[in-house]
């Protein structure tokens, strides 16, 4: 489990500073050390090596596709500045556009959204893991 060794002490910074209260921050480093050796941490260890495998291919179709996803996501984030824009000077244009994208990204089933989450969260600890690692240079 070399990648989740190498991810708990990141995370163990994250949680001393998220959680202020001394014995609310034991508790949940505890909890973390108990989730080591658990089977859901074997779990994540096997999807984590399947996103590594991935990140590292040679394929360039299997290489780019996770940050030209984020790329998109990035845009459609971004689009918000042009629409604030619009809605200050048009703003029954801008509210016939919201309505429309709305309809949209309603539309699109929740499992993308997961599957989203999780190539996002995948691709930022596979890249932290080559970092640590030394692999990414």
């Amino acid at each position: 489990m070399p990648i989740l060794d190498a991810l708990i002490g990141p995370i163990t910074s994250i949680i001393d500073k998220l959680i202020p209260d001394k014995a609310e921050r034991d508790k949940a480093k505890l909890e973390l050390l108990q989730l080591q050796g658990s089977q859901d941490l074997a779990e994540i260890n096997a999807r984590l090596s399947a996103i590594v495998a991935e990140a590292n291919s040679q394929d360039p179709w299997t290489s780019r596709a996770r940050p030209s996803f984020l790329y998109v996501m990035y845009l459609l984030l971004l689009w918000a500045l042009p629409m604030g824009v619009l809605a200050a000077f048009r703003p029954d244009k801008a509210l016939a556009i919201d309505q429309g994208m709305n309809a949209y990204l309603t539309g699109l089933p929740e499992p993308l959204y997961a599957l989203f989450g999780t190539g996002y969260l995948g691709y930022t600890a596979a890249r932290q893991w080559g970092k640590i690692a030394g692999s990414d240079k």
